[in-house]
């Protein structure tokens, strides 16, 4: 009796022992998949471990994960509700829509005046006849609003700031509030004679990019119209005898104007050209013609 109660203690020995060691390994075995994930995709996780490995082939992907943990997890395995569904889908159209404040595109280059699309000035003309490499333009945007149709397609209305300088060779005086354009030569020599317009621009874009890579920046490319509305014209001056001197007026620039646009970069960096269809000035026959051309760098595209 003694012999058998001892094999049987002994037995349930054995036997508890192997069920930890089996518990044991089951607890440390890991366990392996692959799954392909697409843009947009929702994986739900049941794990023991906060571990989770993704390798995305060096794509970047949006990735949605849910880990959960314990038998309550398991239980609910099978009962992913169409909340989550309808969650995922409000989530993709917010991403789709954006909109900002924000400093971008900021434009720095040449200003050139077009006479009857010729870069010479015709006689009437002569008198706005300016220092090419000291002629510039400038501006940015600071507001943007726009949807994106997908990773490499989006269209965006965006406002900002631009301003066209062109210094001029002549020693004139612009006559203040007189149509047409009128002007007076002057005795005094100046040193610097700017002539500048200011505008609100609001271009429309619709960007073309490449895809997105993780070792490299991507390659933009946006093109579409732009408007503008006339905020300030003016007349800054510089010279011995009268030190500086600023007139502001509207100088019958054109109250607005209407063009294309096009900018093309890598990463923030980029080069832009924009044409204006309609005259620089109006009210002012002898100008009639003449148009504006900028092209030049950019940065934060």
């Amino acid at each position: 009796m003694k012999f058998i109660l001892s094999i049987l203690l002994s037995t349930v020995f054995v036997l508890g022992v192997q069920a930890q060691e089996a518990t044991s390994v089951q607890e440390s075995r890991t366990v392996q998949e692959t799954r392909t994930v697409n843009r947009g995709d929702t994986i739900k996780v049941i794990a023991d471990s906060t571990v989770v490995e993704i390798k995305n082939d060096g794509e970047k992907k949006q990735v949605r994960i849910t880990l959960e943990y314990g038998k309550d997890s398991k239980d609910n395995d099978l009962k992913y509700s169409s909340d989550e569904e309808t969650k995922l889908v409000d989530k993709t159209k917010e991403d789709k829509v954006f909109a900002g404040i924000g400093f971008s595109r900021f434009d720095l280059g040449l200003t050139k005046m077009l006479d009857h699309g010729s870069l010479t000035l015709s006689s009437e003309n002569e008198f706005l006849k300016y220092k090419n490499w000291k002629s510039i333009n400038v501006g940015f945007d600071v507001l943007q609003m726009g949807y994106k149709f997908t990773d490499q397609f989006k269209m965006y209305l965006a406002a900002g700031l631009d301003w066209t300088h062109f210094r001029l060779k002549e020693n004139i005086l612009f006559l203040e509030d007189t149509r047409p354009l009128s002007y007076v030569e002057s005795d005094i020599n100046y040193s610097k004679n700017r002539f500048t317009s200011s505008y609100l621009r609001i271009p429309l874009s619709f960007e073309l990019s490449t895809r997105a890579k993780i070792s490299e920046d991507r390659i933009h490319l946006a093109v579409g119209p732009v408007f503008g509305f006339l905020l300030q014209g003016s007349q800054k001056l510089k010279s011995d005898e009268e030190g500086k001197r600023k007139v502001k007026d509207s100088f019958n620039f054109s109250p607005v104007t209407y063009g294309a646009f096009a900018r093309l970069g890598v990463g923030s960096f980029g080069l832009y050209a924009k044409y204006y269809f309609n005259d620089m000035f109006v009210n002012s026959p002898q100008q009639e013609g003449l148009k504006n051309l900028s092209f030049g760098v950019m940065l934060f595209f």
